[in-house]
């Protein structure tokens, strides 16, 4: 009859991902006439347990490439945005998110700008971004323990002699 031993270990208990969509503004110092380009960077995040919920603070800049005066010079506006997404997670198990639960967030995708336009010398601009979040906490696992003895493998020792004489040595090899 086989007995069981129980570990607990670190393991992730509840995993979960949201996309979400903003509408953004920003005004550069002159008029624009036409949006040149305009990109995401520093994307920065964190996830915090508040009452048994995931809270994501992050923040990114965007930079707007755009001509003004008649299309005859270009600028680059940046504005830093800050974001806050709430993500309920189910774990598994019957575990429970607590302040020893780890929280590991990933931006499985990027914040990109998907739609822009200009309106009133106002850039307006549509950013989405995928976040996805894994909980990592303690769990237990039930293993089956044998209990028969693990014998030793006996090993012999080698005489000297024994590693100095050559079998079957094709002499004609060289030749």
């Amino acid at each position: 009859m086989a007995s069981y031993k129980e570990i607990v270990t670190k393991a992730v208990v509840g995993k979960a991902k949201k996309t979400s969509t903003s509408k953004l503004s920003l005004k550069p110092e002159e008029t624009p006439d036409t949006v040149l380009g305009c990109w995401v960077i520093n994307n920065t995040f964190e996830g915090k347990n508040r009452g048994g919920v995931v809270n994501i603070d992050g923040a990114f800049d965007v930079n707007v490439w755009y001509s003004y005066n008649n299309d005859t010079k270009t600028a680059v506006a940046t504005k830093r945005f800050t974001y806050n997404d709430t993500m309920n997670i189910r774990l598994k198990d019957g575990a429970k998110l607590s302040d020893a639960s780890e929280i590991i967030v990933r931006s499985l995708t990027q914040p990109t700008v998907t739609d822009v336009s200009i309106n009133n010398g106002e850039v307006n601009m549509t950013v989405e971004k995928e976040l996805g979040v894994e909980i990592v906490g303690s769990t237990m696992i039930k293993v089956s323990v044998e209990e028969e003895a693990d014998d030793y493998d006996i090993i012999e020792d080698i005489n000297d002699n024994d590693l100095n004489e050559v079998d079957n040595v094709d002499t004609e090899y060289l030749s």
